[in-house]
């Protein structure tokens, strides 16, 4: 495909990919749920509760979801474990070293989507970069097993970077074409996240969503005629605790407290709120000046789906009025958060539609605090 084409070291998002799970949970039925697992526990700890001893658990609601986070629905590998008041958790029957992990699968679903959508084929991929906030396992890598399963003959590695994952991955594949030293990298989001979800928790318990998303970058000498030039990128870090999930190896050197809550998803949500959004709305103005872009110009916001809030914030910061729907589409209501995948999914659903010239912008945030930015441009 390439050997007669002189690469150009600019980078391009050629396409995108998105694997979507069949089944979706409700504010209704997760709310169900939740409530009979506090009526079940309270009245096993009555006495305890009548004692003074132990707080009772308070009941979740709709309502207190909706507005708290903006989410009515999230797809889910496995909902009727999740559902179940005994279990609260996924579940499936486990693997052997011979088959395909559960991670891989989907994140195979959603790679060989995006190279469908480029008329890609997978020798034509150099690389294959697992970008994910939860890997199913230290090693062998699951981009590795990603890549042995699609048939690339190239090199693949995993990089977490919680929430900023996919748009840290893009820019670590930008990075590869400029130096020549790849011409197609797919960056895969694999994201089960229901796995670090403590489903008992009623203030997090809503919150997260399984789904796989990818992105093919890929040189501009290659790219299809409808692609995204990477105007530029920007990743930060600022190490906190306000987000954080403690379960690891090392859990096994203090068994006794191996299975706590803090080895689930933990975070203080309202100081995440009151951190974040000025460090990421000012992130955004400063790079956008960086490039000479001005961002109240700025066709789409396309931003990580944590928060409904958070984001309008944010968009409102960076575009200077309130931004509908068209300039900062929503996909967290019926995705919930699906951690690096959301601002991804938004692109991949809410893009075609702009026109060539139009530009736009992928971002995230999270844990870490982590944040990154993708200034991209439609070609024609």
């Amino acid at each position: 495909m390439t050997q007669h084409i002189q690469m150009t070291g600019r980078p391009v998002i050629s396409s995108t990919g998105l694997f979507t799970p069949a089944e979706s949970i409700t504010n209704e039925e997760l709310v169900a749920s939740f409530n009979e697992y506090v009526r079940r526990h309270n009245e096993a700890n009555a006495d305890a509760i009548a004692s003074g001893d132990m707080e009772p658990l308070t009941e979740s609601s709709v309502e207190f979801i909706e507005k708290a986070s903006g989410i009515k629905a999230r797809h889910v590998m496995a909902k009727e474990p999740v559902l179940d008041p005994d279990v609260m958790a996924p579940r499936w029957p486990q693997r052997s070293n011979d088959e395909l992990s559960i991670l891989a699968e989907i994140g195979v679903k959603a790679a060989r989507d995006a190279l469908e959508r480029a008329g890609r084929k997978p020798e034509d991929v150099d690389a294959v970069l697992c970008a994910a906030s939860n890997m199913e396992r230290p090693y062998p890598a699951m981009a590795i097993e990603i890549q042995q399963a699609l048939g690339i003959d190239g090199f693949g590695f995993d990089m977490n970077v919680a929430c900023s994952s996919a748009t840290f991955g893009i820019q670590t594949a930008a990075d590869y074409i400029r130096a020549g030293n790849a011409k197609s990298v797919l960056v895969v989001s694999p994201e089960i996240t229901s796995g670090h979800l403590n489903w008992r928790d009623r203030d997090s318990h809503f919150i997260f969503g399984d789904v796989a998303t990818a992105v093919l970058v890929e040189d501009a000498a290659i790219a299809p005629a409808q692609h995204w030039d990477i105007l530029g990128t920007k990743l930060k870090t600022v190490f906190s605790n306000n987000i954080r999930n403690n379960f690891g190896f090392l859990n096994r050197a203090y068994p006794e407290d191996a299975g706590g809550p803090d080895k689930l998803f933990v975070q203080e949500g309202r100081k995440v709120f009151k951190e974040v959004v000025p460090m990421v709305a000012q992130m955004i103005v400063d790079e956008a000046g960086r490039l000479d872009i001005d961002p109240t110009a700025l066709r789409r916001l396309w931003l990580h789906q944590a928060n409904t809030g958070m984001n309008r914030l944010i968009a409102h910061r960076v575009l200077g009025h309130e931004a509908n729907e068209d300039e900062s589409p929503t996909v967290l209501d019926t995705y919930g958060n699906t951690s690096s995948a959301g601002s991804i999914i938004a692109f991949h659903l809410h893009s075609e539609d702009l026109k060539e010239g139009d530009t736009g912008l992928i971002c995230s945030f999270g844990a870490g605090y982590s944040a990154g930015t993708v200034f991209v441009r439609k070609a024609g």
